[in-house]
């Protein structure tokens, strides 16, 4: 605990206990008080004050400490926010990343797909020609073939007659 100056009641400095213990009052002569009871009263209202003066001082220096960790609180409640303002946007970011790329693969494979597409119906086109001309060439075969049959039948039904 630290102590501080006196403490301040309504913008005035307090008396210290030793202020008051320290106080003489001037004697008179007649009509005074009785030194021995006013001494009395001071050593009571001192051990009162007292303690009434180290309560304030203990209070002042709790309300000190209580403000302080305000401020502290403050500042990780600000950084707090801050964590969070930034961990938000990081989040934007990566959902926003996430969804290009993920763009980007769809379109990528819609490419693929289209170039797939093209190919395949480039290797059918090929086929189909190479179909055809298979096609030709048996019906030019199967002509030739029943031409040549035909040939040899007549030379058969030649040499049959002879």
């Amino acid at each position: 605990m630290k102590l501080l100056s006196a403490p301040e009641i309504g913008g005035r400095n307090m008396l210290t206990p030793l202020d008051i213990e320290n106080k003489k009052f001037s004697k008179q002569m007649m009509n005074g008080y009785s030194v021995e009871e006013v001494d009395d009263f001071l050593d009571d209202l001192t051990t009162d004050y007292e303690k009434l003066y180290k309560e304030v001082s203990e209070a002042k220096n709790k309300l000190d400490d209580m403000e302080e960790n305000i401020s502290k609180y403050k500042n990780i409640e600000g950084t707090l926010q801050n964590t969070l303002v930034m961990a938000q946007s990081a989040a934007d970011e990566v959902r926003n990343l996430a969804k290009q790329q993920a763009e980007q693969i769809v379109n990528e494979a819609q490419a693929n797909a289209k170039q797939a597409v093209a190919e395949l119906e480039q290797e059918l086109t090929l086929k189909q020609k190479e179909m055809d001309d298979l096609q030709k060439q048996f019906d030019v075969y199967k002509a030739k073939m029943e031409s040549l049959l035909i040939s040899q039948l007549e030379l058969l039904k030649e040499v049959n007659k002879e």
